[in-house]
């Protein structure tokens, strides 16, 4: 079963950035969608940002023009770079695989990552 390993997060200052990594390992056969979704306090998980794997991307009104999303596929890794950040970017940023195959299964599977804090302030 695939594991998503999560890395990247940390405080930043108004206007700073970070870059966000998240791998999925074992055998994979291929992935439809990797993305990245946050959730602060006392809101909703929203969406932030998708890569599919024909690199077509789709990012949050509140992102847009300041965050990037890329993959690796054959790392099967997936890639936020945050910048221009904003205080209200504060969230708990949870990866997202959709649509993963194992070599040895041709059903599809979704997996999330544990998190990591992303917080920014002066």
């Amino acid at each position: 079963q695939a594991q998503l390993v999560e890395s990247g997060g940390g405080s930043a200052q108004p206007g700073g950035s970070l870059r966000l990594s998240c791998a999925a390992s074992g055998s994979i056969f291929s992935i439809n969608t990797m993305g990245w979704y946050r959730q602060a306090p006392g809101k909703e998980r929203e969406l932030v940002a998708t890569i599919t794997s024909g690199d077509n991307t789709k990012y949050a009104d509140s992102v847009k023009g300041r965050f990037t999303i890329s993959s690796d596929s054959a790392k099967n890794t997936v890639y936020l770079q945050l910048n221009s950040l904003k205080p209200e970017d504060t969230a708990v940023y949870y990866c997202n695989v959709d649509g993963l195959r194992y070599y040895s299964d041709l059903r599809y599977y979704t997996f999330w990552g544990q998190g990591t804090q992303v917080t920014v302030s002066s």
